[in-house]
């Protein structure tokens, strides 16, 4: 059976590999290629989670689960990690990203939380929405993750290894969907590694999602709560 493969660019440590083009047995061919992984996989146990942290914290790129999708995390401060993951997943830039932190208290020092917001965050937070909101004037989320917006998308996950991971982080996290653009969300680790094996530093090898769709996005920017986006 021929395997169609393509070149892909550079991993973060500089090392260029080929991929496939989704099929399982393509996967499996790029997953097995190496005998060494170039993407690390962490546990999902608090050394994983340390080693997580540690590592966005240093500007590098995890996928981890959430309660909807696995998701790519960046250091939503650092306008080079947030380049850095919109390379990795051929993201346009002009496609503001949801940051993630682990409660309302934390979202509130990035985004201004009117009557609405706040009402919708106490009643849906943790969980799967994403509240639009004015970004804060000292908030930490870099221009670029937002696309020069002057609001923001925030979001507290339910996920006990999200939650952990950003509590450990302490600084807000953006993170789309672990896919290269336009391809299907996914759902479990390996699916990460099937488009992003090479192109990222690290997954953690969490479980299955339990809602595999994304979050609920609703703007709450002052004429109204509206929804955006179902999820």
């Amino acid at each position: 059976m021929g395997l169609a493969l393509t070149e892909r660019r550079p991993s973060p440590s500089g090392t260029t590999l080929l991929s496939c083009d989704g099929s399982s047995d393509q996967c499996a061919f790029n997953m097995t290629a190496s005998t060494r992984p170039l993407t690390e996989q962490l546990s999902p146990d608090a050394d994983g989670i340390a080693r997580a942290v540690g590592l966005l914290a240093d500007g590098r790129l995890v996928a981890f689960p959430t309660e909807t999708v696995y998701g790519l995390g960046a250091d939503g401060r650092s306008g080079r990690a947030v380049a850095a993951l919109y390379a990795a997943k051929g993201r346009p830039a002009f496609n503001p990203l949801i940051a993630h932190v682990p409660d309302l208290e934390a979202a509130s020092v990035e985004g201004r939380f009117g009557d609405d917001a706040m009402r919708l965050a106490e009643v849906f937070w943790p969980g799967p929405l994403t509240l639009v909101v004015p970004c804060r004037d000292k908030g930490r989320v870099c221009d670029l993750a937002r696309a020069g917006l002057n609001t923001i998308g925030l979001r507290a996950p339910a996920h006990h290894l999200a939650r952990a991971i950003l509590k450990g982080c302490g600084f807000p996290v953006v993170a789309p969907s672990a896919n290269l653009s336009g391809r299907i969300s996914p759902t479990e680790a390996n699916d990460v590694l099937c488009d992003l094996d090479g192109r990222i530093d690290a997954v953690v090898m969490g479980d299955r999602t339990e809602v595999g769709l994304e979050s609920t996005i609703v703007s709450c920017l002052g004429d109204g709560p509206r929804l955006l986006r179902p999820g």
